[in-house]
């Protein structure tokens, strides 16, 4: 019964009420940061919290590299930031982060154009209902969420390591709490394909993910998240039946971009220890009350193994 309460409250406290009850206690002067002369790549940025996070991070003066998969929407959503910012420094670049090949070129090319990173934000992110096969026979969720995350944060650490205090900020989903770790279908091949489910698995896996790049590279801070339920286009399409039930519940743009702009720019994040999950400015826990959830080292080291044998396999030699 406490399982299940706790389980309740959680639920809860990502809903807009949830929000404004923990705003209720952040430190007002956290995001009055000026991040003029600082560089940020942030995918998925011409939609819902990822543009939110462009829009804060170009007002307060940092050079915004948006991360897109569509040119119009992207030149629609950078003109809209570089008027309400006043910021001339927002750049658009077109990427499908379920194609490892074009992942590696782009960051190839990036690093060869730019001599540091400060912070790179990991919002984007897909949830296909069927069991789709890219080109490169990867399924289309794992692809993008897990693989195409892995090779843009790996492909960028040489540049990030560059800058003073560089952050790596992944958007997750309270969504992995009700997934363990799976090492032994990471293409969803086996049984009914639940699309709701194999994209909880893979923010499960970016959680995974998170904790060991924390491990391994202690120059960077690291940091994961639950942004809450935010009306954003990806949650109307992704998960209309949840969108219209929960309506006016669901938390604004704004109020879900919030801990992804805090982890970003906030002095306050680097006294927090790195590679920890975060929901609403807090380190919240990765599991809930129901230890079938964890996984063992040995699991998580398989799907490091898994990742950097697939990384490697679509890497071009010149890269």
């Amino acid at each position: 019964m406490v399982g299940k309460t706790k389980g309740k409250q959680r639920r809860h406290s990502s809903e807009r009420s949830g929000y404004e009850s923990a705003a209720s206690q952040f430190n007002p002067g956290d995001l009055d940061v000026d991040v003029t002369g600082l560089s940020f790549l942030v995918t998925g940025s011409n939609s819902g919290i990822g543009k939110r996070t462009a829009l804060e991070i170009a007002r307060r003066g940092g050079t915004v590299h948006m991360v897109c998969r569509n040119m119009e929407r992207a030149d629609a959503a950078r003109t809209q930031i570089i008027e309400e910012s006043k910021n001339e420094n927002v750049f658009a670049h077109i990427l499908d982060l379920s194609q490892p090949r074009d992942i590696w070129a782009f960051c190839a090319d990036f690093a060869g154009r730019n001599d540091h990173l400060d912070v790179l934000v990991n919002n984007a992110g897909c949830m296909v209902h069927e069991h789709e096969v890219t080109d490169d026979g990867l399924e289309k969720n794992f692809a993008t969420n897990t693989l195409g995350t892995y090779i843009l944060t790996s492909a960028l650490l040489p540049l990030l390591k560059k800058a003073n205090k560089p952050r790596v900020v992944t958007v997750s989903s309270a969504g992995m709490l009700v997934q363990k770790l799976n090492v032994e279908d990471l293409q969803h091949e086996r049984g009914t394909f639940d699309g709701t489910m194999v994209y909880a698995q893979n923010k499960r896996q970016q959680v995974v993910l998170t904790e060991h790049w924390a491990r391994f590279h202690p120059g960077v801070h690291f940091s994961v998240l639950h942004p809450g339920w935010a009306d954003t286009p990806a949650v109307r399409v992704g998960m209309p039946d949840f969108h219209r039930r929960m309506g006016q519940r669901l938390r604004t743009d704004a109020q879900g971009a919030d801990t992804i702009i805090w982890l970003a720019i906030s002095p306050a994040v680097q006294h927090q220890q790195s590679g920890k999950f975060f929901q609403d400015r807090k380190v919240v826990s990765t599991h809930l009350p129901m230890a079938w959830t964890q996984s063992s080292i040995e699991d998580e080291n398989k799907l490091m193994k898994a990742l950097e044998a697939m990384a490697a396999m679509f890497k071009p030699e010149t890269t």
